[in-house]
C-alpha cells in the first residue's frame, strides 16, 4: 500500500506542467504551440519572457526536490521509485496526453533530495559546456554522464577500501535510468547535432 501512494503522489507532483500553467496565465499563450512544442524551460524562454522561463525552471526543480524529500523523510525505502516516478510523471504527465518536457531541471530538483554535493557537480558541469559550447542539450546529456560516472568511480573506490562504506548502490541504479531516459528525451536534438542543427543557447 505504501508503494502504492509514493507511485500516486510521486507521478502525480512531477507531471504538474508549471511551463504550460505559467504560459497560459500570464501570457495567454500555448507553450505546446511554439518552438518545439515541449514543456520545459528552454521552451519558455522561446516566448521572449525570462522570467517565466526561470520561473518554470525552478518550478520544475522544485516538483522533482519536494516529493522525493517527503517521501526519504517518511518511507526512505520508496526513494528510487519515487524519484524515478517525478520525473515520468515530467515526461509523460497524463494531462497532456503523455508528452511532456525533457526532465532536465526536474531531474536536478531529483538530484538535490538525493545529493547536495552531485547536483553542484551537475550545474557546475552544466555552465561549463555550455559556456564552451552552447548547447543546452548537450550540456544536459553530458552533465548527468558525469554525474553518474563520478558516481560509480566514488563508489568503486570507497568499495575496495571498505565494502561496509558504500552507500551509492541505490544511488547509481537511479543515476544510470536517468541517463537513459534523458538521452530518450533528447534525442532530436542529438540528431539536430549531428546534423549540425541544434539551435545555440544565448549567453
Amino acid at each position: 500500500m505504501e508503494t502504492i501512494a509514493v507511485i500516486f503522489f510521486s507521478y502525480l507532483s512531477g507531471s504538474i506542467p508549471f511551463g504550460l500553467i505559467l504560459t497560459k496565465f500570464f501570457s495567454n499563450k500555448d507553450i505546446r504551440k511554439i518552438g518545439s512544442g515541449n514543456i520545459g524551460a528552454t521552451n519558455v524562454l522561446r516566448t521572449g519572457n525570462k522570467y517565466l522561463a526561470v520561473s518554470t525552471l525552478f518550478l520544475d526543480g522544485l516538483k522533482g526536490y519536494l516529493p522525493v524529500a517527503i517521501v526519504y523523510n517518511f518511507y526512505p525505502e520508496q526513494i528510487q521509485i519515487s524519484s524515478l516516478m517525478v520525473f515520468l510523471g515530467h515526461v509523460f504527465p497524463i494531462w497532456l496526453k503523455f508528452k511532456g518536457g525533457k526532465g532536465v531541471a526536474t531531474y536536478l530538483g531529483v538530484l538535490f533530495a538525493l545529493s547536495l554535493s552531485l547536483s553542484i557537480l551537475f550545474v557546475f558541469t552544466w555552465i561549463i559546456v555550455s559556456l564552451i559550447f552552447k548547447y543546452a542539450s548537450l550540456s544536459s546529456i553530458f552533465s548527468s554522464l558525469t554525474v553518474l560516472i563520478v558516481t560509480v568511480l566514488k563508489d568503486n573506490v570507497v568499495n575496495s577500501i571498505n565494502p561496509n562504506l558504500s552507500q551509492n548502490g541505490n544511488i547509481k541504479i537511479i543515476l544510470f535510468i536517468f541517463f537513459i531516459l534523458i538521452i530518450f528525451t533528447h534525442r532530436k536534438n542529438i540528431s539536430n547535432l549531428k546534423n549540425n542543427t541544434e539551435t545555440k543557447i544565448k549567453i
